[in-house]
């Protein structure tokens, strides 16, 4: 089951790549939500940005492709805590699974889902507007149903008080 967690988080004035890659991360849900586990995780945003851009300049796309082993080198965590965030990321559709062969070895890993930063977050855009619209047609419906009720109900009790 998806958890969105969206949060007013601002940055200060005139902030610095790494002060807005952190802010974008506290916003929308993706810094650990355990304080002190990690302070790093931003530097996984910028690391897939850059990768992104290498390899859309020199045509290749692998160049993209981040292992957990190195998303969890620079966030300072383990493999293993790397993979309980992975599916947050995943979960946004800001990243998606890829796989290469390298030295006829298939290398599994994760790169932005879109060309740039901005095509990735569209993409999570798209996955939070799409959980809302769905809750919007629960609560119609719930609204529905409570309307009936109520009108089911004063049926019952007008019949109930003729008889």
């Amino acid at each position: 089951m998806m958890k969105i967690v969206l949060t007013n988080h601002e940055t200060g004035l005139n902030p610095s790549a790494e002060e807005l890659s952190r802010t974008i991360l506290a916003r929308i849900g993706l810094e650990p939500r355990k304080s002190g586990s990690t302070e790093n995780m931003h530097k996984i945003l910028l690391e897939l940005y850059e990768k992104s851009k290498i390899a859309n300049r020199e045509k290749k796309p692998e160049a993209a492709i981040m292992t957990v082993e190195e998303m969890a080198l620079h966030a300072g965590i383990t493999r293993q805590t790397m993979y309980d965030y992975l599916k947050r990321w995943l979960d946004y559709q800001l990243i998606s699974k890829a796989s290469y062969i390298k030295d006829s070895k298939v290398i599994i890993g994760y790169k932005l889902n879109g060309n740039t930063l901005e095509s990735a977050f569209d993409k999570a855009i798209q996955s939070v507007s799409n959980n809302l619209d769905i809750t919007k047609k629960y609560i119609q419906e719930l609204q529905k149903m409570v309307k009936n009720e109520k009108i089911s109900a004063s049926m019952t009790s007008n019949s109930l008080e003729e008889n």
